[in-house]
């Protein structure tokens, strides 16, 4: 067992990223120290990886747990995927065009939707700061999809939930909502890399925000939570930092003891003033 390495799992929207969708630089300070350390920074999140591919190149990042645990890599090797039965996503394809919900396909290269200019799609994607999707509605047919978001109101959605029974919803606002297999989630991937790693859970920390963190506050030796997040998130976290965009991640990293102030440049630059 490798007891003396410790691993930190992010968030991206609400916790890694602020309300802006950047990143603070007390943030990336923050980073950078951990890995000065020798302590791993991993990506944990809902998005597929086109979706974050520019952050894991600003950041410095090559593990990440993309889609909700669906896919898992780490030093840029696939440890870890889980697609979707293809029949299942056609159907699902099939009621959504018949309901007119919009929906949206994560696959390990690709980010695409089934419809051109669906509202609730164009509200989602402008969200997220991320372009229109491709329009692709026969993804499944030549590429492995690993989650599929659902553009429907709660009462809509029931429809889906009572016809896929082997499947997760996990609703990440009033208008969208992750469809999933069944077990699947982000916790399932934080498993897998400390499995590859040898790492005790308790040598384990993860900083999140929303409904798609619950497992993986859960699933690690030390879950932190942004102020920013839901309040059932707050009620099963170790600690509670300041939100995402008040230097929450580095005042979160010095609360737990992974990170002092003298790691910090920022901070030994405030100090000289």
């Amino acid at each position: 067992m490798n007891s003396d390495k410790k691993v930190v799992f992010f968030d991206l929207d609400g916790t890694l990223m602020n309300h802006d969708k950047t990143i603070l630089d007390s943030t990336k300070q923050s980073l950078t120290a951990l890995r000065k350390k020798g302590i791993y920074t991993v990506i944990c999140t809902g998005r597929a990886p086109l979706m974050f591919k520019s952050l894991l190149e600003e950041l410095e990042f090559d593990s990440y747990v993309s889609m909700n645990g669906q896919h898992v890599v780490w030093e840029g090797k696939i440890i870890y995927s889980n697609p979707m039965k293809p029949e299942v996503i056609q159907q699902l394809t099939e009621l959504a065009h018949k309901n007119g919900h919009g929906l949206t396909y994560s696959t390990f290269e690709s980010f695409v939707t089934n419809a051109e200019a669906h509202p609730l799609v164009q509200e989602g994607t402008a969200r997220l700061r991320i372009p229109y999707p491709v329009v692709d509605p026969e993804v499944y047919s030549h590429s492995d999809v690993n989650q599929v978001q659902i553009y429907s109101t709660p009462k809509e959605t029931e429809e889906y939930m009572e016809l896929f029974k082997g499947y997760s919803f996990v609703r990440w606002d009033e208008s969208s909502v992750d469809m999933l297999p069944e077990g699947a989630s982000k916790a399932i991937g934080i498993q897998k890399i400390l499995e590859h790693l040898d790492i005790p859970t308790e040598n384990s920390y993860a900083f999140g925000d929303g409904a798609n963190d619950m497992q993986m506050i859960e699933a690690v030796g030390t879950g932190i939570v942004m102020d920013n997040g839901i309040p059932e998130l707050k009620e099963i976290a170790d600690f509670v930092t300041a939100s995402c965009s008040e230097d929450g991640i580095m005042k979160g990293l010095l609360q737990v003891g992974l990170l002092e102030e003298r790691d910090i440049p920022l901070l030994q630059q405030n100090c000289k003033h």
